[in-house]
C-alpha cells in the first residue's frame, strides 16, 4: 500500500485511518530520515486506537507506553547503541504481547526485531512524503 502526503496532516488521518486494521500483537517497523514523519504517524494510529494523551517522541526513554483500545508501546531507537540494552527494558514482554508496537529506527534493534512484522517506510518527495506500509502478520 503506497501513500503520497503533501502534509503532516495528511500523514496523521493516513494513519488514523489505519487503526481499523490492527490487531492485538501487531509490530510496526518504522524507517526513514529524521523529519520524515514517523512520529507522526504513530500518533495517527495511536489516537485511532484511543489515545487522547501527549505523545513526545521516546528518543531518550526508549519506550513510551499508552493505554488504549490496546495498550500502545512506542519505541524510538535512534539512540540505540547495542541491542543487548533492550533485554534491560523487557523488549521482547512489549512485542509478544496482545499491545500494539511502534519501533522507529528498528535496523538498530538487530536480530531482536521479529521479521513478522508491518514495515512503514516514509520517504521524503521535495515537499511531499512517499508512505509504503507492507503488512507481514
Amino acid at each position: 500500500m503506497e501513500y503520497i502526503s503533501k502534509t503532516e496532516k495528511d500523514t496523521f488521518q493516513f494513519a488514523y485511518s489505519l487503526a481499523e486494521k490492527v490487531i492485538p500483537g501487531d509490530i510496526f517497523l518504522l524507517e526513514g530520515e529524521l523529519g520524515a514523519g514517523k512520529s507522526i504517524f504513530v500518533r495517527g494510529i495511536a489516537k485511532g486506537l484511543g489515545v487522547n494523551e501527549a505523545m513526545p517522541s521516546p528518543t531518550f526513554t526508549l519506550v513510551n507506553e499508552y493505554s488504549a483500545k490496546l495498550p500502545v508501546y512506542h519505541f524510538d531507537f535512534y539512540r540505540l547503541s547495542d541491542p543487548f540494552e533492550l533485554f534491560e527494558i523487557g523488549f521482547e514482554e512489549y512485542i509478544y504481547s496482545n499491545g500494539v508496537s511502534f519501533i522507529e529506527w528498528p535496523s538498530k534493534g538487530g536480530d531482536l526485531i521479529p521479521q513478522k512484522s508491518i514495515k512503514v517506510k516514509i520517504d521524503i518527495l521535495n515537499d511531499k512524503r512517499r508512505i509504503t506500509v507492507t503488512w507481514k502478520r
